[in-house]
């Protein structure tokens, strides 16, 4: 690897960290030596690139820190371009316009040479089979996981059984051609996986949920690493 990619690749993996890495870490990720990863970084720090160490602990990027865009590689190109085709494809119609927005804002400032990975890509995602149709304001349900807002709603399970519930939503998922929305649960007290298509009613409340929904996240991502399984459906 050349020293210039190698610097590049630094920084890169400072920004994915969740916190302090050290140069064992990175050198073991980048196949290189301790030695090499600490000229490198102090290389970078005499650039002016915010990184913080502190011996026994570990290296840190600060936040705010980027680079220019022009310095994504094919493989980032071709992830965008996959992902922005799944959306185009399935997910609802304002997101549909914004991945289809990010492709052309990609597409204007990177590389001529990475043009066509964006404009004739060799990733790609099969046809999307007609959707199980529901009417869900699938925007404001994403807007009100981000807010943390409750939902009461009507729903009808796999049996046919009916029910209504107040929920707190934290993350709006695609399964196959099933949307769904994950959310905790104030009937069983538990996390529920809810199909939109079986929702036979939907009110959007302005009353927020104690938590932040971000810490649902977290906490719905431990339980099912607890489990080794998908969170139950709901029932």
């Amino acid at each position: 690897m050349r020293r210039a990619d190698r610097l590049f690749e630094i920084i890169q993996v400072l920004r994915r960290a969740s916190g302090p890495l050290t140069a064992d870490r990175i050198a073991a990720e980048l196949e290189t030596s301790k030695r090499t990863i600490y000229r490198d970084i102090d290389a970078l720090v005499a650039q002016r690139v915010p990184i913080r160490g502190e011996a026994g602990v570990g290296y840190v990027l600060d936040r705010g820190f980027d680079l220019p865009p022009l310095m994504l590689t094919v493989d980032e190109v071709e992830a965008v371009a996959l992902g922005a085709q799944w959306v185009l494809a399935n997910a609802d119609t304002a997101l549909a316009r914004a991945a289809h927005s990010v492709l052309a804002k990609i597409a204007a400032i990177v590389p001529e040479e990475l043009r066509p990975v964006i404009d004739d890509p060799v990733v790609g995602t099969p046809p999307a089979r007609e959707r199980n149709g529901d009417q869900i304001d699938v925007a404001r349900l994403r807007k009100w996981c981000r807010e943390g807002r409750k939902l009461a709603i009507g729903y009808v399970d796999e049996s046919g059984s009916v029910s209504e519930r107040i929920v707190r939503p934290f993350m709006v998922g695609y399964v196959a051609t099933v949307r769904v929305v994950m959310a905790w649960c104030e009937l069983r007290q538990d996390f529920r996986i809810f199909r939109t298509d079986r929702l036979t009613a939907i009110e959007f409340l302005d009353q927020r949920y104690p938590e932040r929904s971000v810490a649902l996240r977290r906490r719905w991502l431990a339980t099912m690493g607890e489990r080794h399984a998908v969170v139950q459906p709901a029932g």
